[in-house]
C-alpha cells in the first residue's frame, strides 16, 4: 500500500473513512454524514484508489478494517485533529484570544506613551503576548520591514515619509523641551533664545539617532554652538545627568514631571511627529491591526 505522488486525497474522503470505521455500516455512515450510499461509497473507493489498497474488508456483518485501514486510522484521526486544532486557534487569533504582538519605539514611546495603552490592551486581552523592543527609528524600521516586529513607532521629519513597502499612520505631534540643573540660571524661565545657548554645557542623544539628528539641524541652521559634554540612549538618564548638574539637555515634552521643568524655545521650537508604521504588502497580524485602532482612536 502506498500514497501515490500525484495525490487528490480530500478530507472529507479521511473523513468518510473515519465515520465508517467507528459505525462498521455503510447505511449508518450514510446517515451520520447525510450523504447518499452511492455517494459515500465513491468516495470511499476514490480515497482506497489513491492509497493503493483496501481499506476495509466487506462482510455479511459489516465493514471491518484491514490491516491497512488499521495503519492508516491513527494518522487520518491526526490529520483531522490536527485540522481542528488549526481552526481552533485562528478563531482564538480573530477574537485575540490568543497570539502575538511585536512593537518597538524609541525611548518616548516606549517609555512615557506605549506602557498605559498596552496595559489597556493587555487587559481586554490577556490572552495575548506582547513583546516591546526600545531602539532607535531607523532600527525599528528594518525591524519592522524584516518581520521582527509587527508595528513601530518612529520618529519622521517634516513631510517625511517610511521606506517601501511601510506605510504608516500619523501619531502624536512632540516637542523638545531644555531641562537645566537645580539652581542653574535659566531655572525658572518658561522660554529661552537659541543664542542662549552658545557654549552651554549640553547632555544630548546620542549621535546618530533621529532625535539627535533634529537637535544638531536646529543647532546648526540657528548658528548656535553649545558644548556637548555626554552622549547617552536613555531619557531618564539624561534628565539624571541634568539633575546632577552635568549640563542642560533636550527631553520630550512627554518627559516631563512635576520635579522636571522644561524651557520652550521662544521661535522655532523642535518639533517631531512620531508615526506608527507597518507593512502594507503583507496581511496584518490580527493583534496588530486592533492594536493600531486603539492607538489611533
Amino acid at each position: 500500500m502506498y500514497l501515490r505522488q500525484s495525490s487528490g486525497m480530500e478530507l472529507s474522503q479521511l473523513q468518510t473513512f473515519l465515520v465508517i470505521a467507528r459505525e462498521g455500516q455503510m447505511t449508518r455512515a450514510a446517515s451520520v454524514l447525510h450523504l447518499t450510499q452511492p455517494a459515500l461509497s465513491a468516495q470511499l473507493s476514490k480515497l482506497e484508489e489513491e492509497l493503493g489498497g483496501p481499506l476495509f474488508d466487506r462482510t455479511p456483518r459489516g465493514m471491518t478494517l484491514t490491516h491497512a485501514g488499521e495503519v492508516f486510522k491513527p494518522f487520518a484521526e491526526e490529520a483531522l485533529g490536527r485540522l481542528k486544532d488549526g481552526e481552533r486557534a485562528l478563531r482564538e487569533l480573530r477574537g485575540l484570544e490568543a497570539g502575538n504582538l511585536a512593537v518597538g519605539g524609541g525611548a518616548t514611546a516606549t517609555t512615557y506613551l506605549l506602557p498605559p495603552v498596552l496595559a489597556q490592551f493587555h487587559e481586554a486581552h490577556p490572552g495575548l503576548q506582547l513583546f516591546v523592543r526600545e531602539q532607535a527609528s531607523s532600527g525599528v524600521i528594518d525591524a519592522v520591514i524584516s518581520g521582527e516586529l509587527d508595528l513601530g513607532i518612529v520618529t519622521l521629519g517634516s513631510g517625511e515619509r517610511p521606506p517601501e513597502p511601510l506605510t504608516m499612520a500619523r501619531w502624536v505631534e512632540d516637542e523638545l523641551v531644555l531641562v537645566v540643573p537645580p539652581g542653574h540660571s535659566f531655572e525658572g524661565r518658561e522660554t529661552y533664545e537659541w543664542k542662549d545657548l552658545n557654549n552651554l554645557p549640553l547632555v544630548l542623544f546620542e549621535a546618530g539617532s533621529a532625535v539627535r539628528m533634529l537637535i544638531d539641524t536646529r543647532l546648526q541652521a540657528e548658528g548656535t554652538r553649545p558644548e556637548i559634554v555626554m552622549e547617552l540612549r536613555s531619557i531618564e538618564t539624561i534628565k539624571q545627568m541634568v539633575a546632577q548638574g552635568i549640563g542642560a539637555g533636550f527631553v520630550s515634552r512627554f518627559a516631563l514631571s512635576e520635579t522636571t521643568k522644561g524651557i520652550r524655545a521662544k521661535r522655532d521650537a523642535i518639533k517631531r511627529e512620531l508615526a506608527i508604521v507597518w507593512r502594507v504588502d503583507r496581511s496584518l497580524n490580527p493583534a496588530a491591526a486592533a492594536f493600531i485602532q486603539v492607538l489611533t482612536a
